[in-house]
């Protein structure tokens, strides 16, 4: 009995020490729990409770590289519904409709759904302060209004293939809108509130509100204004020509940047919907891929001055023709240009004389220098959708092929790659990276967060020959070919190409591509201007590159130089003139006279010159314009008449 006893007692002990161990074990583990393990677990249980609704990001304020606003978001107010809450889904569907201007069906469907929250759209997405207003006073359970952003473009369809647009979710779908949506679209933010498992918000729990984080503000290397002249230009060749497409392209040929970059057809990137896709989804300036024709013609003359095939002094014979393989090459002119040197074959675009100067070169020698002006290969533009262009295989190159290549026909080519590899004869030789995003900016300091560099791809002819090709290109158009480009004191500098377009696997006798490519000033280039036409259709023109793309490229260059302040020089070369050409006159100089001597004087003019006389007094103190200027013949000039040098007439006039 006693040993019962004892080892009751025993085994009770050993009960009460595993009790005690078992709730000592208890309590390390409760403190471990309430006070090592707290946060952990109030942070798990409050993910599973938390609800958040987005707060979208401002997205980042586009500018030209003057600080013109290019595109910028508008503040606009989106519906969003936790269906959870909602506690008379019929009656709020309705209620919702009649503000949102849909149908009560749609959005009860929209709310009945069996998920965490929904968006109203498209009628509840992007509404006005007075339907959000609207919908805030009703107090609907379950319903919120969140801020977003609508992308606005304030200039219409300017530069729209380079800015691009954005979607219904305000990201970017197109040009740079696309190609930097990251940088522009910034981080969302979101407002939480806490809900049980069936999506009732819980009681005494407080909101939290985590704003977000707004895109970065995108500085452009484009300039408004000279992107409005190209524009302009675009738009007065569809209304003269009604082509197919137009292309037009202004870089700094130092430093890649594109300062103009335009396409027809266009549209507004506002309402890029209302709009035919191949307007808005592809952009032909680095996109189209075509034969170039005789722009070309540049990179072969680049190639044969530098590996001293030709000199432009030398003497060559144009029959008509070259003969290549038994095959007769013709001249663009019926009989041919005869005698000539290669200076003049520059000028006249003579095919025969560049086929020459390929058979010189060689295959080999020629198509390297072709693909190190960045041919047959992407530019590396910063924007989405640049084509390659196609060149023969060289082992596929024969006589025929080398011909035809050498005045820019049998090849394919995008505009981007002719303005940049004309632009490295611009520059003194480089090949330059073309780039339209020049900078990245904090949309609330300001700071500079990334800037894009200068990027030379490499040294493609000696600043020497650079030098001497563009001498002989401003020859084109003070004398040969490119005459219509001419623009006084401002030394362009530049080719005509005009290409016959492949229909059915032949070309076309009626389909054309014309364009031309040029540079000012010549001696040291600021700009280069590209404009391709493609298919015009003109009344009484001919159909030539020479007619219709060099005036419009020497227009744009002009009017370019003149707002980035360049100064007229009297150093190029003089403009040869040619029937039926207008040939200009020096005005002369008529102050001091008499109104009677400057009457006289101007009626012995041969120009044929028309002088109005402005102002009291019987001698000129100022005229208008200024002496030396060229003028056609038939200009009005303004003389100012006073009695004395100074008086007021003569400072209204200056």
């Amino acid at each position: 009995m006693r040993m019962a006893n004892a080892t009751l007692r025993r085994r009770l002990v050993v009960v009460l020490v595993g009790f005690f161990v078992v709730f000592a074990l208890l309590i390390v583990r409760l403190a471990y729990l309430q006070l090592i393990k707290s946060p952990w677990l109030t942070e798990q249980a409050e993910n599973l409770w938390k609800r958040n609704i987005p707060v979208e990001a401002m997205r980042g304020t586009i500018f030209d590289r003057e600080g013109q606003v290019l595109a910028y978001n508008g503040s606009a107010a989106t519906v969003v519904v936790i269906p959870s809450q909602v506690k008379d889904k019929q009656a709020t569907a309705a209620k919702l409709a009649k503000v949102l201007d849909a149908s009560t069906e749609e959005i009860l469907k929209r709310i009945q759904k069996r998920t965490l929250l929904v968006y109203l759209g498209p009628k509840g997405r992007r509404i006005s302060d007075d339907k959000a207003k609207a919908i805030r006073d009703m107090r609907l359970p379950g319903v919120f209004i969140t801020e977003g952003g609508t992308r606005l473009y304030p200039n219409d369809s300017l530069a729209a293939q380079v800015l691009g647009f954005t979607g219904v979710d305000n990201q970017g779908l197109a040009g740079v809108e696309a190609e930097y949506d990251k940088q522009l679209k910034g981080a969302p933010g979101h407002i939480s509130f806490f809900a049980n498992a069936k999506g009732q918000e819980m009681p005494q729990q407080n909101d939290q509100y985590v704003p977000p984080v707004n895109g970065e503000d995108m500085v452009l290397t484009i300039d408004k204004k000279i992107q409005t002249f190209v524009e302009r230009e675009i738009q007065n060749a569809v209304a003269e020509y009604n082509p197919d497409s137009v292309v037009g392209i202004v870089a700094n040929p130092k430093t890649g940047e594109i300062l103009a970059m335009a396409n027809y057809p266009t549209f507004d990137p506002g309402h890029w919907k209302d709009y035919p896709k191949e307007s808005y989804d592809r952009n032909l300036a680095i996109w189209k891929t075509f034969e170039p024709g005789s722009t070309f013609k540049i990179v072969t003359l680049a190639a044969a001055l530098q590996e001293k095939k030709v000199n432009l002094k030398d003497s060559f014979h144009d029959p008509g023709y070259y003969e290549v393989a038994g095959h007769k090459i013709k001249c663009w002119k019926a009989g041919g240009h005869g005698s000539e040197s290669f200076l003049e074959v520059v000028e006249n675009s003579c095919n025969p004389g560049f086929i020459l100067m390929g058979e010189r070169l060689g295959k080999t020698t020629l198509f390297d220098y072709i693909k190190n002006f960045g041919f047959g290969q992407k530019t590396g533009i910063d924007l989405p959708g640049e084509g390659n262009g196609i060149l023969f295989k060289l082992n596929k190159v024969g006589p025929l092929e080398l011909a035809t290549t050498s005045f820019g026909q049998g090849v394919s080519v995008t505009p981007i790659q002719q303005v940049m590899a004309v632009s490295a004869v611009a520059n003194g030789g480089e090949l330059m990276k073309p780039f339209v995003v020049k900078e990245f900016k904090d949309h609330s300091t300001g700071q500079i967060l990334s800037e894009t560099k200068p990027t030379v791809v490499r040294r493609v002819i000696t600043p020497e020959v650079a030098q001497e090709i563009r001498g002989a290109l401003e020859s084109v158009v003070a004398r040969g070919s490119g005459a219509k480009a001419y623009q006084e004191g401002f030394r362009v500098a530049g080719k005509t190409g005009t290409a016959q377009v492949v229909e059915n696997g032949r070309y076309s006798g009626s389909h054309y591509i014309v364009s031309f490519i040029g540079m000012a000033p010549a001696n040291d280039p600021k700009l280069v201007a590209y404009i391709a036409v493609d298919h015009p259709r003109p009344k009484g023109t001919p159909v030539f590159g020479s007619q219709i793309a060099a005036p419009i490229v020497g227009r744009i260059l002009a009017d370019s130089l003149t707002y980035m302040h360049v100064q007229p020089s009297a150093d190029g070369l003089p403009k040869k003139y040619k029937y039926p050409d207008i040939t200009p006159t020096v005005i002369p100089d008529l102050t001091g006279l008499s109104k009677q001597e400057a009457s006289r004087k101007m009626l012995e003019s041969s120009a044929n010159l028309r002088a109005e006389m402005l102002g009291n007094g019987d001698t000129v103190i100022a005229q208008r314009p200024s002496p030396g200027t060229k003028v056609p013949p038939g200009t009005r000039i303004l003389l100012y008449l006073g009695n004395k040098p100074g008086d007021s007439t003569e400072k209204k006039a200056n």
